[in-house]
């Protein structure tokens, strides 16, 4: 007679200098330094094929993640802002890092089957999206300088000296995403994007970008991805305002706003953008539903490894 026995569960709380590790079905918790020689010791001590729950952080939990997913472990990288929630939802008082461990395993008991299993991201995916962040810190530190300084005459040499050097940075940045996209053998994705009204070389590098991350299913998926989904809270009569989930790359975002502002001003887009308008709805809100659709016919484009073929009847609709 086979004997099933359900995988274990690992809860692992992640901090910058060390990971706190709780196993389920012995009830214990280790507390470890977060590098990968301590971290790879504790994973070779768990049973094959366990399931490990990590909390996302910026970068502190990508040792356990990997190694553990290299070791075969089924590894569920898990949102922060849930795992919030559930805390509040089971009425748990305390917040420590032992406690947390012990939360993400209950929390991966409960919800395993629907959660996504985790796989490490291809390495030009990491690489372009670090140079896609470094360039919006990049611009943002220019923005703040030039603001600052630009009321001061004494400074005005200086200034235009040092926007000479931020300017010099920038093309240095993109010049280095061009390779790594070449590399990464998504040059044409990116021109597939580009061709859409609206979408530069930046926007569409984003696009290109996250669609190497995996398999969408549908373009609702990547639009959720990208944190452009909307969010609904009814209840009975009661409708509220609907609100995108910003639950992916803020800096996707940006730049998707930013095709949106260009394309609203094109004759293929304009009607569609308008037609919001005449509706009652705010520019900006307008434009949010315009990044939307741009996002999804550049989707579309990539998934069919299609032409753009803009169509003024359909307002933007692309022939795939």
């Amino acid at each position: 007679m086979t004997i099933l026995t359900s995988p274990t569960v690992i809860g692992v709380d992640v901090a910058k200098a060390e990971i706190v590790v709780y196993r389920e079905d012995l009830e214990i918790t280790q507390v470890i330094n977060n590098d990968r020689t301590s971290v790879g010791r504790c994973l070779k001590t768990l049973p094959a094929q366990s399931s490990i729950a990590v909390e996302a952080t910026n970068l502190y939990h990508l040792n356990t993640a990997e190694l553990a997913h290299g070791m075969g472990h089924r590894v569920y990288v898990v949102d922060p802002y849930r795992v919030s929630h559930y805390r509040e939802s089971i009425g748990q008082r305390a917040k420590t890092d032992p406690c947390d461990a012990r939360l993400l395993a209950r929390y991966l008991t409960s919800e395993q089957h629907r959660l996504r299993v985790w796989s490490p991201p291809p390495r030009h995916y990491t690489v372009l999206k670090s140079l896609l962040n470094k360039r919006a810190q990049l611009m943002k530190a220019r923005v703040s300088i030039m603001l600052s300084w630009s009321n001061e005459p004494l400074l005005e040499d200086l200034l235009a000296h040092g926007l000479e050097h931020f300017k010099q940075l920038d093309q240095a940045i993109q010049e280095l995403l061009r390779k790594v996209s070449q590399e990464a053998g998504i040059s044409e994705n990116i021109r597939r994007c580009k061709a859409i009204e609206g979408i530069g070389e930046l926007t569409a590098t984003g696009l290109a970008t996250t669609y190497m991350r995996g398999e969408f299913a549908s373009a609702d998926a990547f639009i959720a991805f990208l944190g452009m989904d909307l969010k609904a809270k009814d209840s009975g009569k009661k409708h509220s305002p609907r609100h995108l989930s910003k639950k992916g790359d803020g800096e996707l975002r940006r730049l998707a706003h930013n095709a949106a502002m260009a394309a609203c001003r094109s004759p293929v887009w304009k009607p569609f953008y308008e037609s919001y308008l005449a509706r009652g709805l705010a520019r900006t809100q307008a434009l949010v539903i315009l990044a939307r659709k741009l996002c999804r016919v550049a989707f579309a484009l990539m998934k069919n490894q299609s032409e753009y073929q803009p169509n003024l009847r359909l307002q933007g609709s692309p022939a795939t």
